[in-house]
């Protein structure tokens, strides 16, 4: 023999029922939950060390019939010469962290005093890289000397230099590499 339980609500509790699941998504909605993720960076230096914070970067610039030339200095500023436009306020220079010894002497030198960047088009030259310094200096392959001046050796520094842009260049991106030597002293 087998017994069953049913439960069975009377009508009214039926209709109180009825009307508190109608109710319930507007008396308590529902909370979404949103996450997002960023990331956190740092760098720590060992001493006699440097980086590079940002690359070399001649900003937007619209070629033209004629050749020209686009100097970006350290500070930011750029002019240009023969058939160049420049577009908008871009342009940046390379700029370079590092951490020393206070008054301690190190040599500045690049791997190459041009280089070749390449892109769409025909390969552009950049020359007359220089140093924002006091006062500024034009780098090359021989070493330049300048003294850590902070109390806690810490120093950083931008890299301007000078791109020739060949007539109807050719529009696109471009891109290269150069090298930094620091021989600490």
């Amino acid at each position: 023999m087998r017994t069953r339980n049913t439960i069975r609500p009377l009508p009214a509790q039926r209709g109180l029922a009825a009307f508190a699941l109608l109710l319930a998504p507007a008396a308590s909605p529902a909370l979404a939950q949103n996450n997002a993720q960023t990331e956190a960076e740092a760098i720590v230096l060992r001493p006699l060390s440097f980086f590079k914070v940002n690359d070399l970067d001649f900003g937007d610039i619209i070629a033209s019939g004629s050749a020209g030339t686009v100097r970006l200095y350290p500070d930011g500023s750029r002019t240009k010469t023969g058939g160049v436009t420049l577009a908008g306020n871009g342009g940046e220079p390379a700029r370079f962290a590092g951490l020393g010894t206070p008054q301690r002497q190190v040599n500045i030198s690049l791997g190459s005093n041009t280089i070749w960047i390449t892109g769409p088009g025909t390969r552009m030259r950049v020359r007359d890289f220089e140093i924002g310094s006091t006062p500024t200096a034009i780098l090359s392959t021989s070493p330049t000397r300048f003294r850590i001046d902070s109390v806690l050796g810490n120093y950083n520094f931008p890299v301007g230099a000078t791109l020739e842009v060949g007539a109807n260049q050719a529009p696109g991106d471009y891109s290269g590499s150069f090298t930094i030597t620091l021989n600490y002293l």
